[in-house]
């Protein structure tokens, strides 16, 4: 509960009237002390009385500016709360001249005063109140809008990853089919059918603990050793305690083994050994040597740039990109509590 939501509880809003009420009759109090020098119980009585009005009074007004009253316009808040303070100094006169007749004071100027700065003060914390609310509903609104603007742009950052990978299973599976390879093909399909349940599932998915995506990683491994004739490999050292506790974006693992596939040579001459790896500070690091394709074929950007916007969005971290001389490494900033693992995108 804020700071305002606690002022407007109904014990606050009470306990101000009382103090209100207080304030207001301030300037009775001379008369208060000189009538109890001589005992003057009716007056006392009656003083008590309009102390008591006075709070019931600030009472109302309060409750009724505050809960009531959601226009942020201040002349018809201004208007209404001059009609009942109207319709409250006519009731107050009834019952002076009805009841106390000896002490009316319904037409001094001391009490006209009193009721009008009860009107103001009222209407004044209830326009306060007011612009409060509204600036807490267009915050919310356009935190609502700011939500639904990332988790569209994540939506159409993960769809991107789908289509890449699958045409290249598909050229695999030609491949195989045209060299006869019966066996080989079936059990290719195999893997890529739990291979793209788990992408589907993915859809679904923000943020899952890093043991999901390298046993993601893992059940690729035959797709990628027919594709390359064991020419690529993978060497992964996470420790088993680590992996259940870190969280990382879904499909992160994917796309730089991807990259990494699209822009080295790969061959006999020029294996290729992925180093994977988690760092002191909880970073996966993902490295490997440089065989640079003499031809680069023409690259749209979706790569590296789509991971690293995704770890924008659903972890506001930042990818570190640095390439040397002789290998290419990328590390992956995790997060270290599954209490994000449903994550929707994080805020830029």
């Amino acid at each position: 509960m804020n700071l305002f939501d606690k002022l407007a509880s109904d014990k606050t809003v009470l306990i101000t009237s009382i103090v209100m009420g207080t304030f207001i009759i301030y300037p009775n109090i001379n008369d208060l002390l000189w009538h109890a020098k001589y005992d003057d119980a009716e007056f006392m009585i009656f003083f008590f009385c309009r102390y008591l009005f006075f709070c019931v009074f600030i009472w109302i007004l309060l409750s009724v500016n505050i809960r009531r009253m959601n226009s942020p316009a201040f002349s018809k808040r201004m208007l209404k709360t001059l009609l009942l303070s109207i319709i409250a100094y006519a009731i107050y006169a009834f019952m002076s001249l009805a009841v106390l007749s000896r002490h009316v004071d319904c037409f001094t100027g001391i009490l006209l005063f009193q009721f009008v700065v009860t009107c103001l003060l009222c209407t004044l914390t209830g326009h306060v109140f007011a612009m409060y609310n509204e600036q807490k509903n267009r915050e919310l609104e356009i935190e609502q809008l700011k939500t639904e603007n990332l988790q569209s742009r994540y939506n159409a950052l993960s769809s991107q990853v789908n289509p890449h990978f699958f045409f290249n299973s598909l050229n695999s599976i030609s491949a195989l089919v045209r060299e006869g390879k019966k066996t080989q093909t079936l059990e290719y399909i195999h893997k890529l059918s739990g291979v793209f349940r788990y992408i589907l599932q993915s859809d679904k998915k923000g943020l899952v603990c890093l043991k999901e995506e390298l046993d993601f990683l893992a059940a690729m491994r035959y797709m990628f050793e027919v594709r390359y004739a064991n020419k690529l490999r993978f060497s992964i050292n996470v420790p088993e305690e680590k992996q259940e506790l870190l969280m990382i974006p879904v499909l992160s693992l994917l796309p730089l083994v991807e990259n990494i596939m699209k822009h080295n040579v790969i061959d006999s001459d020029n294996t290729m050994t992925i180093l994977i790896v988690l760092n002191d500070r909880d970073e996966l690091i993902i490295s490997n040597p440089i065989h640079e394709k003499i031809d680069m074929l023409n690259c749209n950007g979706i790569g590296l740039a789509n991971l690293s916007e995704r770890f924008t969005l659903l972890t506001t971290k930042k990818v570190i990109i640095e390439k040397g001389n002789s290998d290419f490494k990328v590390i992956l900033p995790l997060i270290t509590t599954k209490n994000n693992a449903n994550n929707s995108p994080a805020k830029q």
